[in-house]
């Protein structure tokens, strides 16, 4: 009898610890939760409502520059070179530095200029010649949108800014469905639709936490399609993805692969795969180099989509570069042409890819909203829509149950309590090391101040 009165004490005293262990956990992670959305959920409002604008990209700037885009056909179109001096005489001190041929009979061309430290794009009707209008790089409307969108237009201190609110929205997606996970329920009301019915309370907490749940997956896939192109993490992830294994295939050469500290990002705008392609060198041959003409005969030869465009070079030994990333991911293509041969001195498609870069190039105009067309952009728009009703909920949540004093923070559980949740966070730090810093340095204000002047208020309030 004493034995069993034993055992059911032994039994009730695990389950207490067990509940104070669970306790503690909740608490962990709900204060981590709660100071990630506090910091970072405005960050990610921004990168919502500038996102669901620039995935209608296309559709804006047919409308906002129909009248330099759009051209009626009349006969055959004049060649490049020509259409280039037209530009020459109406600028004679600036430099052209690309020119893109229209991707069909009703698209104008562009030719891309560079004068007294300004770029900027002329329009070309490119069956007369005449210039359409002009627009300087800094003046387009969506390419501010893209700015703020990847560094809130505050250059590599905003690029930093946007990858750690991305990194950061991870932690908020694990500890926010360690929050939501179903415990004790038998019903799926407040866990995949809305409670109506159980008070004002009840309601704001579902209209968080129910949305957050539906939203979670397209909102990582978004982060983690948008980090390739974040400057520390995206730049280091790109080197390793680059020097890892064999390097690129040899068939893109023609010829050894060049050793070169020039890398293609540098003279030209081309698909994130093709970035970190060293840029092959012309080899000097006479002082004439191959006219624009002969270059738009190669790509159409090499079957490049219509949308390519061509990158002049600026150096004796330079190389024109061709480059097209398209709407969908397989028509990518970078090309380096040998601006006095003519030889392709380097092609590399989509085929050409590992299966790191095939995987990024079909995240990016996935996440761009391309890929599938208008579906693919109404998806998108869904889940920017649904980020931003989940970050004003939170907020509106917290609100409402914030006390008049304080921010309302779960009471910090001990370093030992929260021994499980350090390993989850130490290994998002070593994934994402912003993240890890900024743990770091959240933990010590967290430690050092927020919890010493809590401590301080109860006990003059004692």
């Amino acid at each position: 009898m004493e034995t069993v009165k034993e055992e059911n004490k032994l039994k009730k005293q695990k389950e207490l610890m067990g509940n104070r262990t669970g306790n503690a956990l909740y608490r962990t992670v709900w204060r981590w939760h709660f100071y990630a959305g506090l910091i970072f959920a405005p960050f990610l409002m921004i990168l919502a409502v500038t996102g669901s604008v620039y995935i209608f990209k296309p559709q804006i700037e047919q409308v906002l520059y129909q009248d330099y885009y759009e051209v009626t056909p009349q006969g055959d179109k004049i060649p490049a070179s020509r259409q280039i001096e037209a530009i020459k005489k109406l600028y004679p001190d600036a430099v052209v530095t690309k020119y893109r041929p229209g991707e069909n009979a009703t698209r104008s061309s562009e030719v891309s200029i560079s004068s007294h430290h300004e770029s900027r794009t002329i329009f070309i009707n490119p069956y007369t010649g005449k210039s359409l209008g002009e627009l300087k790089d800094e003046d387009r409307i969506m390419d501010k949108i893209e700015e703020f969108h990847g560094e809130l237009m505050a250059g590599t201190l905003g690029d930093r800014i946007v990858e750690l609110a991305a990194c950061w929205a991870i932690v908020l997606i694990v500890t926010g469905l360690f929050l939501w996970f179903p415990r004790q329920k038998k019903s799926l009301s407040g866990v995949l639709f809305p409670r109506l019915t159980k008070g004002k309370k009840v309601f704001r907490r579902d209209l968080h936490a129910v949305p957050a749940f539906w939203v979670t997956a397209g909102m990582l896939f978004l982060i983690l399609t948008g980090l390739p192109w974040s400057g520390f993490w995206g730049s280091n992830f790109q080197s390793i993805a680059t020097n890892s294994g064999s390097g690129y295939p040899p068939s893109i050469w023609s010829g050894s692969a060049p050793s070169s500290t020039v890398k293609t990002k540098d003279i030209a705008e081309v698909p994130w795969a093709a970035e970190n392609l060293d840029v092959p060198k012309s080899k000097i041959q006479g002082l004439v180099p191959l006219s624009i003409d002969d270059v738009v005969t190669i790509a159409d030869r090499e079957g490049m989509h219509p949308s390519y465009t061509i990158s002049i070079p600026s150096e004796k030994e330079g190389v024109y570069t061709l480059s097209a990333f398209p709407p969908k991911a397989q028509d990518e293509a970078t090309i380096h042409i040998d601006q006095y041969s003519g030889a392709v001195l380097a092609d590399y498609r989509y085929d050409n890819y590992g299966l790191v870069g095939k995987i990024v190039a079909w995240g990016i105009t996935l996440h761009k909203g391309t890929q599938f067309g208008l579906m693919n952009q109404l998806i998108s728009l869904l889940i920017c829509l649904g980020i931003i009703l989940v970050a004003v909920s939170g907020f509106y949540l917290w609100w409402k149950r914030k006390p008049k004093k304080g921010l309302g923070a779960p009471q910090a559980p001990s370093l030992k309590e929260m021994r499980f949740f350090l390993i989850l966070i130490i290994g998002l730090g070593i994934l994402f090391p912003l993240v890890g810093l900024s743990v770091i340095v959240v933990w010590l204000i967290d430690w050092l101040i927020i919890q010493r002047i809590t401590a301080i208020k109860n006990f003059l309030n004692a």
